[in-house]
């Protein structure tokens, strides 16, 4: 396997790109309560380079792991899945 087929994805929705070349993306999980075996949502905000500026606010967006590109970047928008409506 070569190293850019190891590297980690995610599916998320924009937050927020008010930053140029950067968004925010909001991954969900879905965990079961260990305790009260009921289903808990979890959220996790990501920053990702866009270097087209081609995302927006509440498109889905594939995100790809890289190397640090800032101090806080280190995903990369591989993709739009689906634009908003």
């Amino acid at each position: 396997m070569t190293d850019r087929a190891r590297r980690k994805t995610r599916v998320g929705v924009v937050v927020s790109d008010r930053r140029d070349k950067t968004v925010t993306v909001e991954i969900t999980n879905s965990i079961l309560h260990p305790r009260y075996s009921k289903t808990v949502s979890r959220q996790t905000r990501l920053h990702a380079h866009d270097e087209a500026n081609d995302a927006h606010v509440g498109d889905t967006v594939r995100v790809e792991e890289t190397r640090p590109l800032s101090k806080t970047k280190r995903w990369r928008v591989a993709e739009v899945v689906e634009r908003a409506q």
